[in-house]
């Protein structure tokens, strides 16, 4: 069984923000396996189902991005899931936008969520997608401010793109092991 978290803020005035491409990703995901995902557990939002015959959880923690751990942990317990079956989704604002990064393990890289799942799981040992969002133009820019801003007009294919590549990669990783997503997909 695979937990597959995506991380954002909870409610509509986050939606389409820099901050929620992980909460796109799980979207994505139910579309594409006919996973709904709207059952209230654990602080998150869930839906259960298959991808290439692997059951999972598609998870949308409702905690805000600074507590996404208690989420995360509460669901690991409760579905008995080992850190290397957890595999979370966010964004990466030192990647630009229309790129992706897929890692085995890590540090928080500054990341708030990040931060807080690693806290909470007492790991750094989980799968992760870190999907670009890029950097403000203005490095006096407020960073907050950034993350939580939708996409221009002209970054909207890329982050489509992005979504959809990111989405692809989960059964790679799923079936065939988290390094064989890394060699397809990283660099690209």
């Amino acid at each position: 069984m695979y937990l597959i978290v995506g991380l954002g803020n909870p409610g509509k005035r986050f939606d389409g923000t820099r901050h929620n491409i992980g909460f796109e990703v799980i979207d994505y995901l139910g579309t594409l396996y006919d996973i709904s995902i709207k059952k209230l557990k654990h602080k998150a939002l869930i839906g259960e189902g298959k991808i290439k015959g692997h059951r999972v959880v598609l998870v949308k923690p409702q905690t805000f991005m600074n507590l996404s751990g208690e989420s995360v942990r509460e669901l690991k317990e409760w579905f008995k899931i080992e850190e290397i079956n957890i595999i979370i989704i966010y964004d990466d604002i030192s990647i630009e936008t229309g790129r992706m990064r897929i890692r085995a393990k890590g540090s928080d890289g500054g990341h708030n969520g990040i931060k807080s799942i690693i806290y909470q799981l007492k790991s750094d040992v989980f799968p992760r997608i870190k999907v670009g969002v890029g950097q403000p133009l203005h490095s006096e820019y407020n960073l907050a401010d950034y993350v939580l801003s939708k996409f221009s007009e002209e970054e909207k294919a890329d982050v489509i793109d992005t979504v959809r590549r990111a989405a692809d990669a989960i059964p790679l990783i799923i079936d065939e092991g988290i390094s064989v997503a890394m060699n397809e997909y990283n660099g690209k």
